[in-house]
């Protein structure tokens, strides 16, 4: 085996249950999360050669992921998402064992895809405005109207008001 299959390798089994989470909270579904990381690492793996900051892969994988994720209509060879109220193997990833996470997850699937690349890139990812506006190559005001309009659709959806400040405090 060739350095850069080892190296590829060894990047491959320090991210890959990371990536594979991250996929999930963008498509709702273990198999097609699947999916996109199998895809994100084939891309990579055809760009690796050229991959010469190492610091940066992180990010990177990231970028391809989201992309993926984001063109996958275009593509059409992913199927169509159909939201369930039932995520099966989530307790057996360690994801979503209480009864609000699952909720949350299942609401988190409705959001239109943009929003909800933005709400997984800030929130689970915890990326910085810049960051992710850098990532989806949009401007920052398209993060921030973005994440305001997932985070409200998910209140929607969860039937949940926002918390207040109190006056006075």
């Amino acid at each position: 085996m060739a350095d850069r299959d080892i190296a590829f390798a060894q990047f491959v089994t320090a991210k890959g249950d990371g990536l594979q989470r991250t996929a999930y909270l963008l498509c709702g579904d273990w198999h097609r999360a699947e999916d996109l990381t199998q895809v994100t690492f084939t891309k990579l793996y055809r760009q690796w050669p050229k991959l010469t900051d190492r610091e940066a892969l992180d990010g990177y994988a990231r970028k391809v992921l989201v992309r993926t994720f984001l063109s996958e209509r275009r593509l059409g060879w992913f199927r169509r998402e159909h939201v369930t109220a039932e995520h099966e193997d989530a307790a057996d990833r360690g994801i979503g064992q209480p009864e609000d996470r699952m909720m949350l997850l299942a609401a988190l699937a409705r959001v239109p895809k943009g929003q909800r690349a933005v709400l997984v890139l800030r929130y689970w990812e915890d990326l910085s405005i810049e960051d992710t506006a850098r990532l989806l190559e949009c401007s920052e005001g398209t993060v921030k109207s973005q994440a305001a309009r997932g985070l409200q659709a998910l209140r929607t959806l969860l039937d949940v008001t926002p918390l207040s400040p109190r006056r006075g405090a």
